[in-house]
């Protein structure tokens, strides 16, 4: 008994020692890569991201750095952007591009990737399954393809006599291009003639696109959303409705421009969403079992000050449907 007492003080020293150890340690920093859609920092999906990461208790300059970098809408700087975050060893990367998740996906298998799409991840086969993503990526889709035919089903409602609509979209990218084919299918569902307006960066001819539109008499515009397109958004609204021309859009943010009517998921709720994923991570998780997740809310958003500017009026029971209305 009296041996193992004299142990006692040791065994005691050596705890405090560990103790004092481990409070003199310093806590870790992680590094997020962070390569979201915008063209430009600070958008308000990007202050979402930022805000729910402080909820979590990651504070910048603290117990986290993020490493920002925005492609200004060229698809050609996203590869090389992606690249150069894996060069610096971030623990986490969130992307929000088709372009870029793939660039990620071929650029590494070790570093944890949280995606934001509007693709099916698994026909594209980013994922394995979104119950089990597998590998090292995980996230959240959208699924925006899955609503061409409601938009389309919506610009009818709102213009009765429609019979043909023109699609503006970035031609150099893949994402658009899918969506391209659902809205060509939604298009010959409705029995309705579809206008391709192509553009091409990254110094687009937007007034060029518009006069193919108003040559092939569209009755309205749909924009297919993605970081070309996002950057000119305002260039984009102004000649819709210079042109009078009824758009629809597929991000709330060209309504708030001044587009007239959008049919989308909640980019804000999306962006918060992705740092919960990031969370998981840090904390241990493994990105491939961490399911995808999908939207369960979508929101209408209608701006009637440019409705009356065009001189088109919204039929009440779109309104009544409408979870924003700018006036």
């Amino acid at each position: 008994m009296g041996k193992h007492l004299l142990f006692l003080p040791v065994i005691v020293t050596l705890a405090s020692c560990a103790a004092i150890a481990e409070a003199q340690r310093p806590n870790k920093v992680y590094r997020i890569g962070y390569l979201p859609r915008g063209f430009a920092s600070l958008s308000v999906p990007d202050q979402a991201f930022r805000k729910s990461l402080r909820d979590l208790g990651y504070i910048e300059g603290k117990n986290i750095l993020l490493e920002y970098r925005y492609s200004q809408g060229d698809i050609a700087r996203i590869p090389v952007l992606v690249r150069e975050l894996v060069q610096r060893q971030v623990d986490v990367l969130v992307v929000a591009s088709l372009v870029g998740i793939r660039a990620a996906k071929q650029a590494t298998k070790a570093i944890p990737i949280v995606m934001l799409t509007s693709v099916d991840p698994v026909a594209t086969e980013i994922v394995d399954s979104l119950a089990r993503p597998g590998g090292n990526i995980t996230g959240l889709t959208s699924l925006s393809r899955d609503l061409s035919a409601k938009r389309v089903e919506l610009l009818k409602e709102v213009i009765p006599g429609m019979s043909r609509f023109a699609i503006l979209w970035d031609a150099d990218a893949p994402g658009p291009a899918i969506a391209f084919r659902e809205y060509k299918s939604a298009a010959g569902a409705f029995k309705l003639h579809l206008q391709s307006v192509e553009i091409h960066g990254p110094n687009p001819d937007f007034p060029a696109a518009f006069q193919a539109a108003a040559k092939e008499r569209a009755s309205a515009l749909v924009t297919i959303a993605n970081p070309l397109i996002a950057k000119y958004r305002t260039q984009i609204v102004e000649l819709t409705t210079k042109s009078r021309l009824p758009s629809l859009h597929e991000s709330s943010r060209f309504v708030e421009a001044g587009g007239l009517l959008s049919y989308s998921t909640n980019e804000v709720d999306q962006f918060s969403r992705a740092a919960t994923y990031v969370d998981k991570i840090l904390k241990g998780a493994k990105p491939g079992d961490l399911p995808v997740e999908q939207p369960t809310k979508f929101e209408l958003v209608i701006n009637l000050k440019t409705a009356k500017q065009i001189g088109l009026t919204i039929p009440p029971n779109v309104l009544a449907r409408a979870d924003t209305v700018i006036k």
